[in-house]
């Protein structure tokens, strides 16, 4: 790769986490429109790398491109929300059910350290994104990396629809409450008992598995 090369991947990189970031703390609501001017100047970059990041967030579930109108927050149907719970939950049955008996926990256990740390600096963009990161782990016990790599896309998209309650602080439950939850979920994977992991995963709720 070419320094100009390097250069522009670093400033599409730049442009993808900086809009993530914002889309995912709920900064940006659902719908709202993206507008190139105004981003190329709050970015520092110009219009092609910027053009990239949005192409690649749209490949995320993040971003929508509407005909003659430009790009928008990506917004999520009633519809969208139940199809996105159901696939979540088919797929970490088949990742349960698929677990061997004696799983390499190491990065499962990092996973809830990280929780544990982001719960202490009370930063609700970063614990989010660290209970997504345990479940990621989770699944990916099951050894298989599309599974994996699938599993968190749908979980990207639910944060997308938990975004506007984490920004106006809707849940009322603490944040350690949160790790509780994963801690349990957590011996039950070390103990190997499928029913147990999945009444763990139940027990977080249709809406409460960043929580």
């Amino acid at each position: 790769m070419s320094d100009e090369e390097l250069e522009t991947y670093s400033l599409v990189q730049l442009a993808v986490d900086r809009l993530r970031r914002d889309i995912l703390s709920g900064r940006t609501d659902p719908g709202e429109r993206l507008v190139e001017e105004q981003l190329t100047r709050r970015l520092g970059i110009s219009r092609a790398p910027l053009r990239e990041a949005m192409r690649l967030l749209a490949q995320q579930g993040l971003v929508e491109h509407i005909p003659r109108r430009g790009a928008r927050v990506a917004t999520l149907s009633d519809d969208d929300v139940r199809e996105l719970y159901e696939i979540r939950d088919v797929l970490e049955r088949h990742a349960v059910t698929s677990m061997p008996a004696r799983p390499d926990l190491t990065a499962l256990r990092a996973a809830l350290d990280v929780m544990g740390k982001a719960t202490d600096t009370d930063d609700r963009l970063e614990l989010a994104n660290a209970h997504r990161r345990f479940h990621v782990e989770v699944v990916a016990l099951a050894g298989n990396r599309q599974l994996a790599a699938l599993y968190e896309s749908v979980l990207v998209r639910i944060q997308l629809y938990m975004a506007v309650n984490m920004r106006r602080e809707a849940e009322a439950a603490h944040a350690s409450d949160g790790v509780h939850r994963h801690e349990r979920l957590f011996a039950a994977v070390e103990r190997a008992d499928p029913a147990a992991i999945l009444a763990a995963l139940g027990s977080h709720g249709a809406r409460a598995y960043l929580g």
